[in-house]
């Protein structure tokens, strides 16, 4: 008869998944929440500029 239960030495061996590090970080969440819209809004404000007609 196999038991299933987890043993309390083999909680420490399980690997966190990386999705849920980034989620458990409040730090991380702010850098991303900060730093993804700045580089949209950067590459959306470039391509604009690019995209502009020349003045005659």
């Amino acid at each position: 008869m196999s038991d299933d239960k987890a043993t309390p030495g083999r909680e420490s061996e399980e690997r966190i998944p990386a999705m849920q590090s980034i989620l458990d970080n409040p730090f991380l969440l702010l850098f991303i929440g900060v730093t993804m819209p700045t580089v949209f809004y950067l590459i959306w404000g470039i391509m604009e500029i690019v995209t502009l007609p020349v003045a005659p």
